[in-house]
């Protein structure tokens, strides 16, 4: 199994990358890769990459597929020996895996799919490697590799398509993950470089499918081993949460702006703080869940990403209604420009180093078997373990922990909830905080008291679905008071908008009391996490 980071390289970065790269011993090999996978891409659907590529004169035979985190690649490779000089290529053969981990999974997708694989595209790079050893208390061994060159689809056709390879990958040989963390997080630093999970395998599909714009990552339930302790439902969770947040960082950075990505990334921040503050006495030892420095660039990006969406999502919803109740038309952004003006792109939030340096260590996190810390005092330093007399819950102590800290905002959000309508506004808008960190604390641990006699519908699913009415009445509720405060700021440059202002005020006790209502109903919602009495 492989560990290893990547990232893409500005192309005003690369002279700079390349001269840092050649301040070592360098080996400069040429790439060229064919990939492999049946019609209807049924290795693609799981994740799986199966290669044949010439390095230097010699063929190797490879096939990956994705791991338990963004690090972590299943690999085997299989060396086919030297090319002899005008040679054709050797012919790709599956069962060159067999008996590997991951050879097994590419049998069982082929088996399953029954079609024969096809060339679907190729790679032609120029790779220069170098060997880099960390020291101190994460000390590694790392290989540095500077990627430049092309992705083909359709070679040799008049459809044919390329697209520019320029990334650095820096992978673990030898020792700790930390070590490997530190070292990342300098160069992406110092180069303005961004973490990047498409690799030339799905660059390629994109190209064949023609495809400008991919579709949003949204949140999957974590995976956990049997039993796992404190610290592994945390670094579960932080898995789950990253596999929402780093696809869709990766597309934003690269220049999307599609809607969908930007709101995704945004709830997997939200749920990623949730799981961070709700999950941290798990295992006091891990620095990553102090909050304390890891935190501040999560929050300036939700917010930063946010500003413009969430003014253009309210105005979408608001209009109609205000339409519909003999409103002027008006819009409440018209002439607004300074937030425009003033607001920076989606990739500029998400390639900021500030946001780059947290995600590296909590990809890091995922990955390491001790605490890796979110932001070491300098980049120049390797993480360190802070001394603790205690270590991680056990598994028995850690559902223990979780019942509690479930129980504590199920009684919060049901107390609030019965005096809704006379909290002020900041509490009001607590509630539906802690609504949202409930249902997300819920979502994380389900797998955790899975009642293995209801697969089909689980007591963690039916008590999520009691909290959506409640989701759904406090969202409104909280969007008409934006809205509200939107077109009172727009009442300086345009009189029409004291129509809505005054509209949405009228609204306001409609919506304080469907809001309790709807909190009500979760008083009676079953509580997964109690224990079963014994009969």
């Amino acid at each position: 199994m492989e560990i290893e980071f990547k990232f893409h390289i500005p192309a005003e970065r690369l002279q700079a990358v390349e001269a840092a790269m050649r301040r070592g011993a360098v080996v400069r090999t040429r790439l060229q890769a064919r990939y492999f996978d049946t019609a209807d891409q049924a290795l693609a659907a799981q994740g799986i990459v199966l290669r044949l590529r010439k390095e230097g004169r010699r063929w190797v035979q490879t096939v990956k597929a994705t791991g338990d985190n963004a690090l972590h690649r299943l690999e085997h490779n299989v060396d086919l020996g030297a090319a002899a000089a005008g040679s054709a290529a050797p012919l790709i053969d599956p069962q060159r895996h067999q008996g590997t981990p991951v050879g097994d999974r590419l049998a069982k997708v082929l088996a399953a799919s029954g079609a024969p694989l096809v060339e679907r595209q190729s790679t032609d790079i120029v790779r220069l490697t170098r060997d880099v050893r960390t020291t101190g208390a994460g000390g590694a061994a790392v290989e540095l590799a500077l990627d430049v060159g092309k992705v083909v689809a359709h070679a040799g056709t008049p459809d044919e398509r390329e697209s520019p390879v320029c990334e650095l990958e820096l992978e673990l040989k030898r020792g700790d993950v930390r070590g490997l963390v530190a070292l990342a997080r300098r160069w992406s630093h110092q180069h303005g470089l961004w973490f990047s999970t498409v690799s030339k395998a799905e660059r390629g599909a994109r190209l064949l499918a023609k495809l400008d714009v991919v579709p949003a990552v949204k949140a999957e339930t974590p995976r956990f081993a049997k039993e796992p302790d404190g610290h592994a439902i945390q670094q579960g969770v932080v898995a789950s949460c990253l596999a929402q947040m780093l696809p869709n960082a990766s597309e934003i950075a690269a220049g999307s702006t599609d809607e969908e990505q930007i709101h995704q990334l945004r709830i997997g921040i939200r749920r990623l703080r949730s799981a961070i503050r709700e999950l941290a006495g798990l295992d006091e030892r891990t620095d990553l869940f102090n909050g304390a420095e890891w935190e501040p660039p999560l929050v300036e990006a939700f917010r930063a990403l946010g500003v413009l969406r969430d003014r253009d999502q309210v105005v979408k919803l608001a209009q109609p209604q205000l339409r519909d109740a003999g409103a002027p038309e008006f819009d409440p952004l018209a002439g607004d420009d300074a937030a425009a003006a003033h607001a920076p792109s989606p990739g500029d939030v998400v390639r900021a180093p500030a946001l780059q340096s947290v995600l590296v260590s909590l990809i890091g996190f995922t990955a390491a078997t001790v605490a890796v810390e979110a932001a070491p005092k300098s980049d120049a330093e390797a993480p360190k373990q802070a001394p603790s007399p205690s270590g991680p819950l056990d598994a028995s102590n850690a559902r223990r922990y979780l019942r509690k800290r479930l129980q504590h905002l199920h009684e919060q959000i049901v107390r609030d909830g019965q005096r809704f309508e006379s909290l002020s506004s900041e509490d009001q808008h607590r509630t539906r905080k802690r609504l949202k960190r409930l249902r997300y604390l819920a979502e994380f641990v389900m797998p955790l008291f899975a009642d293995a006699d209801d697969k089909e519908k689980s007591a963690a699913e039916r008590y999520l679905k009691r909290l959506r009415p409640a989701q759904d009445a406090l969202g409104e509720f909280n969007d008409e008071a934006v809205a509200q405060a939107l077109y009172r700021e727009a009442t300086a440059r345009d009189a029409r908008a004291w129509f809505a202002v005054g509209w949405f005020s009228a609204r306001h006790a409609v919506g304080a009391k469907a809001s309790r209502k709807a909190l009500g109903k979760i008083v009676k919602a079953p509580r997964f996490w109690k224990k079963k009495k014994q009969n």
